[in-house]
């Protein structure tokens, strides 16, 4: 019975020097135990900085371009050392909260497959070391960490006329990339020159005249961290609520057939008198 009991012992004691194995007194082996593995793709992650973030299954934090306004990546090259693409199966397994027809695909130039979320590509920052950093969060104010709460966002594009022509952030041909306000889906958003002060002055009361210049009503939620939130509002417009930004009520332009990306707006029917809205966008006069 000694023997049998010290043989016992000496073969617990191995199993406790060998890493992952496990002994019971009964000399039948028990399952190891493995972390599970997470069920999702992208999930949402709360952060100190920005609430909570689309994260990947480790939980490293991905992001948006405000140059991939129209829906394609303008990341190439160099660029994607330092911004990789993330690439999720073609129906991601999605966390709670998260809604599956919010998420695409594109196929880039290099032919590679990107997943999409509201049309925006998204992508990791590589310098972000660990589940949770946040690091790439407006990096050279055209990276934005991606969130499924934002009401508005930022572009980076060359403005294009319904002329056809190219135009600048003052509204005078030329070229150049200007950064300027877009909806959740990348559609551009217009103030009306002869408006005033939380005052629309477009819009007739029975909205004859929407389907042009539609209002843009939204259900407010977020904003990037670039933008003060307490420079947004709300105006009743004939029972409707339109949103502002510094007194300025904001609109659609109905010919950019709700095609994200498009400024066909900044032409019409002269440049100027329908600009599209910016962060450094002046208060609008009283």
């Amino acid at each position: 019975m000694k023997a049998k009991s010290l043989i016992r012992s000496v073969v617990m004691m191995g199993c406790l020097a060998v890493a992952g194995w496990s002994c019971s007194s009964d000399d039948d082996d028990a399952p190891v135990v493995v972390p599970p593995v997470p069920t999702f793709d992208v999930a949402q992650k709360s952060t100190a900085l920005y609430g909570n973030v689309l994260v990947d299954q480790k939980g490293k934090t991905l992001y948006f371009f405000t140059k991939d306004v129209n829906g394609t990546s303008a990341c190439t090259g160099g660029c994607l050392d330092v911004w990789p693409i993330f690439s999720a199966a073609a129906t991601p397994k999605l966390d709670t909260g998260l809604v599956a027809s919010d998420f695409g695909s594109i196929t880039r130039a290099d032919g590679k497959t990107q997943t999409t979320f509201k049309g925006w590509p998204l992508y990791y920052y590589a310098p972000d070391a660990a589940a949770g950093d946040v690091k790439g969060e407006n990096v050279g104010n055209v990276w934005i960490v991606a969130k499924k709460s934002y009401s508005i966002m930022l572009a980076n594009t060359q403005l294009v006329g319904n002329d056809g022509k190219n135009y600048t952030a003052d509204s005078k041909e030329g070229t150049g990339d200007t950064q300027y306000f877009v909806d959740a889906t990348g559609r551009t958003l217009y103030a009306f020159a002869k408006d005033k002060k939380n005052k629309n002055n477009y819009t007739k009361s029975d909205f004859s005249n929407d389907a042009t210049w539609p209002i843009w009503v939204t259900d407010w939620k977020d904003v990037p961290s670039a933008l003060d939130k307490t420079l947004f509002s709300t105006i009743d417009v004939f029972g409707k609520k339109q949103m502002t930004y510094k007194g300025w009520p904001m609109y659609y332009f109905g010919p950019d057939n709700a095609t994200r990306g498009l400024t066909k707006g900044v032409s019409v029917p002269t440049p100027g008198v329908w600009p599209i809205i910016q962060k450094t966008t002046a208060a609008a006069p009283e």
